[in-house]
């Protein structure tokens, strides 16, 4: 399997201790203890999908659920923009798909532009209502630039 498929599995888990904070509003400590705890045995707390004995980057998730919990609200502030609703007005799911996406194109510089992009996508078409990805694909997009700016501007010179 590849560490693509292991990352999203990783994004999942993160997908879904967010959508818990969101709804339950649990303690981020407990949910990122809980998220890769044991992942894949019986004490674990299931995957959003079943992932059977699929791998899963713990690492990756880990640093993930770190740096969106932590930088949840600040992330929230950088995304408003790029919206045309309220916060409070994005379905669970899009929202947290939107605090990974800009997380990762923000500290993840190693995780190519496009490469950020297409995995929220990817998760939004699997969880999300039925037009979220092209939400999250647009939204992502128009943050891409001002949370990019090092890669955006080598593209720019490359074209």
């Amino acid at each position: 399997m590849s560490a693509a498929t292991a990352r999203r599995r990783a994004r999942e888990r993160v997908l879904l201790g967010l959508y818990e904070r969101q709804l339950a509003g649990n303690a981020d400590d407990t949910i990122g203890a809980d998220l890769f705890e044991a992942a894949g045995d019986a004490r674990g707390r299931p995957s959003i999908q079943d992932t059977g004995s699929q791998p899963i980057d713990v690492e990756y998730g880990r640093e993930l659920w770190r740096g969106v919990s932590a930088d949840y609200d600040s992330l929230l502030e950088a995304i408003e923009p790029a919206i045309d609703r309220k916060l409070s007005a994005l379905a669970p799911v899009e929202r947290a798909l939107l605090v990974i996406g800009a997380w990762e194109l923000k500290h993840r510089l190693d995780v190519p532009y496009r490469v950020v992009i297409d995995e929220a996508v990817e998760l939004a078409k699997a969880y999300g209502g039925t037009d979220g990805h092209r939400f999250i694909n647009g939204v992502l997009d128009k943050l891409g630039p001002s949370l990019r700016v090092v890669e955006q501007g080598a593209a720019a010179r490359d074209e």
